[in-house]
């Protein structure tokens, strides 16, 4: 007697469709049972949902339809919840009897409601019955016979509220444009998505992509098709940088983390950690102010990965242009302090230009060592699986992080160059002049550098010497004058509190900005900022604001420079003649602004 229940639920059971026994219902044909068989019956949405839904996720289902694809999701990914709507009333005793028959009702629940997200809502609308339940709808499309039946309404917005549902699995055969133009998705993780544009036409389609794009969602094309996106909202929960609290001075731990580097040179690039389930970890996203340039990656298929042994540090992403890596691939090194370097394999960061191998520029090496740091650098080229990873936040970067989180600013306090002594002149003047037109300039910087020779500077050109000798010179200057750039990074790290720093502005930019908060949190002086250009030049070939060159007041920044006692009085420094200017310049520049200075 006590195999009977097992012998009459085998009894019923249509169909085993990926470890849920379907039971027979009028509904089913024999088409329908081989596809349930075969894991094929809504086999785009299943694999789409089963890719995103998390254990302990709570999943809200609008068009249950058989009741298959929710329960499929319930039984295999483990959510907390499945709350399920069917417009349909005449499937929800079978749903019920499914969600019975493979010890579900703990945690899925279906009702006989339609889920709305306009204004004006009404208590019940109208539904359109077809002899296909596949074909019934809210719309009615066509002169084919239906039967309309009233069913009860219920707002998105309180469902959001009352039942927390992190995803959506919606195929309601039509009704996902007047949903989705109307519905708040804001605390919606990921979605499963059916598109019908035999309803509204390819212009609907496209206004339901735009809309979910428009959301921050992000389709995966792996398990994606014309008609059924699976997607995600990457950034989910994303807030940049704070230098005060947050994400920034704490560091995670991970345990088989994928690292996904990017597969293209973007602005912003899809890269990052995800956790061994697949969902992004947030402290290893890379900030450039209130932008964030790490779009999480999808988790990657095993075939793809390589597995990493050991125990590793995140690094981010990796420049090789020292303007770049001392600003965003030396974010998370403030960890060193607090960790034990015998402990890690090295420090593993993702390249921003995947296309560009060969040897890595010194600077990357002797920064590191600058920092009393040992590891090993390993740049991830391929999708890797690491065994041990260990995120710390962005304590550093470009934007309000400029300032730098206590933590950072103690270990460049601290650790950072302790063994380099001061060594060079009171006064310096760091030039860009030698970097050329192609890195943006100073036009003219030649005769200010004369005039400044004649006021006791040495002209200082950063990038012909090691960083241990511009560091030297940066710790023995009492008075340093420098075109804007990102020399001043580096001098921010160093500098002393008691020295009087002037920035000669060349472009009118954030990133003066960022130089000015880096100067003052890390070395506690203010920088004077000298915004004297009189003209502003842009190169024919690129509209890049960072490539302007400036033209400095010659006159005016003399006078700001005797009053900020960085020179002495004299005679009026001379602007040079127009047509210097211009030969310097050369054909390839227009004027873009032309602003008199008082």
């Amino acid at each position: 007697m006590t195999d009977r229940p097992a012998k009459m639920k085998d009894q019923a059971v249509a169909a085993l469709c990926k470890g849920v026994r379907v039971p027979f219902s009028p509904f089913l044909n024999d088409m329908r049972i081989k596809r349930m068989k075969e894991a094929r019956y809504e086999g785009t949405e299943i694999a789409g949902a089963l890719s995103i839904v998390r254990e302990g996720d709570r999943v809200l289902e609008m068009g249950t339809g058989l009741g298959v694809v929710g329960a499929v999701i319930a039984h295999n990914a483990k959510p907390e919840a499945v709350l399920s709507f069917e417009a349909n009333p005449n499937l929800i005793p079978h749903i019920k009897e499914l969600y019975a028959l493979n010890d579900l009702t703990d945690r899925m629940e279906v009702r006989n409601q339609i889920v709305l997200t306009g204004p004006d809502q009404p208590s019940t609308v109208t539904f359109h019955l077809r002899s296909t339940y596949l074909a019934s709808s809210l719309i009615k499309s066509d002169n084919r016979k239906t039967t309309p039946v009233d069913v009860p309404t219920v707002n998105f917005a309180k469902l959001v509220r009352d039942f927390r549902p992190d995803v959506l699995v919606i195929d309601i055969e039509g009704g996902e444009l007047d949903f989705l133009r109307h519905a708040d998705l804001s605390t919606i993780r990921a979605m499963v998505i059916e598109f019908h544009p035999d309803h509204y036409g390819r212009e609907g389609a496209v206004q339901c992509k735009d809309i979910l794009r428009a959301a921050g969602f992000q389709k995966n094309s792996d398990v994606s098709t014309r008609f059924v996106w699976t997607c995600e909202r990457r950034d989910f929960g994303a807030v940049p940088p704070d230098p005060d609290s947050g994400w920034s001075r704490e560091i995670v731990a991970l345990k088989d983390a994928f690292v996904v580097p990017p597969t293209e040179r973007k602005h912003v690039q899809t890269t990052g950690v995800l956790t061994a389930d697949g969902t992004s970890v947030a402290h290893a996203n890379l900030w450039r102010s209130k932008r964030l340039l790490t779009v999480a990656p999808f988790r990657p298929a095993e075939k793809e990965t390589k597995i990493l042994p050991g125990k590793w540090l995140w690094g981010g992403t990796l420049w090789r242009y020292f303007p770049h890596f001392v600003t965003e691939s030396i974010t998370r090194l403030w960890a060193l302090a607090q960790l034990d370097q015998s402990d890690f394999s090295g420090i593993i960061f993702v390249p921003k230009n995947p296309n560009v191998e060969g040897p890595p520029p010194s600077f990357q090496r002797a920064f590191l060592d600058l920092l009393d740091c040992t590891l090993d650098i390993h740049e991830a080229r391929s999708p890797l699986i690491v065994e041990n990873l260990v995120v710390p936040g962005q304590g550093f970067g470009l934007g309000e992080i400029s300032q730098g989180t206590p933590e950072y600013r103690a270990v460049m306090a601290e650790k950072f160059a302790s063994t380099v002594k001061p060594d060079g002149p009171e006064k310096l003047y760091i030039s860009r002049s030698q970097l050329g037109p192609a890195r943006g300039a100073l036009l003219g910087e030649d005769r200010l550098e004369i005039a400044l020779q004649a006021e006791g500077y040495e002209v200082f050109h950063p990038q012909q010497h090691s960083l241990e000798v511009q560091i030297a010179r940066y710790r023995a200057a009492k008075k340093v004058i420098a075109a804007e750039g990102s020399a001043l990074h580096l001098y921010a790290f160093v500098g002393k509190a008691e020295t009087d720093v002037a920035v000669l502005l060349r472009r009118e930019s954030a990133a003066t900005g960022h130089i000015a908060t880096h100067i003052e949190s890390f070395t506690g002086a203010k920088p004077l900022l000298v915004n004297r250009l009189l003209r502003m030049w842009q190169r024919l070939d690129t509209p890049r604001k960072r490539l302007w060159i400036g033209e400095p007041d010659f006159a005016a920044t003399q006078r700001d420079l005797i009053a900020g006692g960085f020179i002495s009085d004299g005679p009026a420094w001379e602007q040079p003649a127009q047509a210097d200017l211009q030969s310097a310049l050369g054909a390839q520049y227009k004027l873009v602004t032309d602003t008199p200075q008082d």
